[in-house]
């Protein structure tokens, strides 16, 4: 979340989607953003929770919780250190942790468009939902580039990808973007359509390698 101020801001938002993997799947889920901002130290916390539905069954799709923080080290650089927790059913995960560090660079800023690219570093532990319950332990690159556009006080463009090779094979790796779209509908609601693609080379056994989501929904700001 951009702002020019320091302090505590945050949203919470609720949306439902119509999912394509294994089977036409429909869903609803609920997230929310806090973060705290100083003069050079940022600290993030990302949590989301959904419900799934199809097949005639009703179960707990996914849940997520993210702790990142970045310091300022200079006009262009901020150092990232971040923790992940989640799990996901339907892509056959039961529990992934994720823990790393690396440098975040601005590489530039205007009122319309701003854009930042980082290169992290990041072990990965995760165990998967079938019988034999594989276990990974694996370190990997996780590249993003993130940017958003502002083409008026009421509408904004969020897009972030991710790249995520196993660092000593790059032939297992994970593809990853979101793009965001938010209207502002009064001084602290606003409409959210959401866009979510994965790619993943090496998938758990009899998940298909491509998911996306398209999803839409209300958030609050606070």
């Amino acid at each position: 979340m951009q702002s020019d101020t320091t302090g505590w801001m945050g949203n919470a938002g609720a949306y439902a989607a119509l999912t394509k993997n294994n089977e036409q799947i429909f869903s609803a889920n609920a997230d929310a953003h806090l973060q705290y901002k100083s003069a050079k130290s940022l600290y993030l916390i990302l949590g989301n929770y959904g419900f799934l539905k199809g097949a005639g069954k009703s179960l707990i799709n996914y849940s997520f919780f993210h702790l990142r923080y970045n310091y300022k080290l200079n006009p262009v650089i901020r150092w990232e250190i971040f923790t992940q927790l989640q799990q996901n059913k339907i892509t056959g995960i039961q529990s992934r942790f994720l823990a790393g560090t690396g440098p975040r660079f601005k590489v530039f800023s205007t009122p319309l468009i701003r854009l930042y690219a980082a290169t992290l570093f990041m072990y990965e532990y995760e165990k998967e939902t079938t019988p034999d319950a594989r276990l990974h332990k694996d370190f990997r690159n996780s590249s993003y580039i993130s940017f958003t556009i502002t083409p008026g006080k009421n509408l904004e463009i969020i897009s972030t990808s991710f790249f995520q090779p196993i660092v000593n094979n790059w032939t297992d790796h994970r593809f990853l973007n979101q793009i965001s779209l938010r209207v502002q509908a009064g001084k602290k609601l606003g409409i959210r359509i959401n866009w979510d693609y994965l790619n993943d080379s090496k998938p758990v056994p009899g998940n298909p390698s491509e998911n996306y989501k398209l999803s839409t929904g209300i958030d609050y700001d606070f």
